[in-house]
C-alpha cells in the first residue's frame, strides 16, 4: 500500500513497543480491535483522524508525532 501508510505504520509501532504494549493492550486502551492496529502497523489500513487521535492518546503521545 501507500508509503504513507507504512510510514505511519512504522511510528505506531515505535511508540507501542517503546512503552511495552502489545497490539492487544493499545487496541483495547484504544477502543479499537487488535486486527486493526496490526493493519495500522502493516500499511494495510487506511486509518481515520479520530481513530489516529485515539491511538495518539492511548501511546500518550501528540498526534503529529505519528505522522
Amino acid at each position: 500500500m501507500n508509503g504513507l501508510y507504512k510510514q505511519l505504520g512504522k511510528k505506531v509501532k515505535e511508540a507501542r513497543t517503546k512503552i511495552g504494549f502489545t497490539q492487544e493492550e493499545l487496541a483495547k486502551k484504544a477502543g479499537l480491535h487488535r486486527t486493526y492496529i496490526a493493519g495500522i502497523e502493516t500499511g494495510r489500513r487506511n486509518i481515520s483522524v479520530k481513530n489516529l487521535e485515539k491511538i495518539a492518546k492511548a501511546l500518550d503521545v501528540k498526534t503529529n508525532y505519528l505522522l
